[in-house]
């Protein structure tokens, strides 16, 4: 990986009631301060593995950026009002992940109006995650995400793609997503565990290179969900 582009970035970020605001603006009283928001789901997954991973990961994005983030994850359903408040959706955990049809409708809705999704399999999630994405976009396939693609780029280099984090069953690592036109609304990470690279380092012992990995990971993701929304 290469060091980090400089970074000024001219973020466009959705408030409540369609306006709109870019990172650096002064941000009207009442409004939500940016940050990642964690879903809670139903199925029986933990959705709540990693409780130190989030924080970190702001953090990182608010020192190594202009933008203005809260460093307190929030959390949310997604038919919680406040989910179109956060410009970024975190799904994690180990086992079952269900949606109900309205939720489907919701994350769907979401989505297709400019929100981005990140799932991170934290070792178990894969297979109810595939069968949930399908009931959200029938029409629209997980891919790999293209090496040449912005999230790999944008901030840091990640010329050979997605970081191995940790082993899970000895697969290279691979970013998937769904696209909605040509902006990328859903990534998923596969047999790498971002999330788990984000937690202190005290909790898995990772190698300082392989926290360092994922935070940079991380940050990239988020500067390009903030960065590729579109203006209304």
């Amino acid at each position: 990986m290469k060091r980090a582009r400089a970074v000024t970035i001219a973020a466009f970020v959705a408030l409540p009631g369609g306006a709109a605001a870019f990172a650096g603006d002064p941000v009207p009283a009442g409004a939500p301060r940016m940050t990642i928001a964690r879903v809670q789901y139903d199925g029986g997954g933990d959705w709540y593995a990693n409780p130190s991973s989030l924080p970190n990961l702001l953090e990182a994005i608010g020192e190594r950026t202009t933008l203005e983030v809260e460093r307190t994850e929030a959390r949310v359903t997604l038919l919680d009002d406040r989910l179109w408040d956060y410009p970024f959706l975190h799904i994690t955990g180990h086992g079952n992940l269900k949606l109900s049809d309205a939720e489907v409708v919701r994350l769907r809705d979401y989505l297709l109006r400019g929100g981005f999704l990140h799932v991170s399999d934290n070792y178990g999630l894969d297979e109810s995650f595939r069968r949930e994405i399908r009931r959200v976009f029938p029409d629209r396939a997980l891919v790999d995400v293209p090496l040449s693609h912005p999230v790999y780029h944008i901030v840091y280099d990640f010329p050979k793609g997605l970081p191995k984090i940790h082993e899970h069953d000895g697969e290279p690592a691979r970013g998937f997503g769904i696209f909605v036109g040509e902006r990328l609304a859903v990534f998923y990470d596969h047999e790498s565990d971002l999330g788990n690279g984000w937690e202190d380092t005290t909790v898995y012992h990772d190698p300082p290179a392989l926290h360092e990995a994922a935070l940079r990971m991380g940050v990239n993701l988020f500067v390009y969900a903030v960065t590729s929304r579109p203006v209304s």
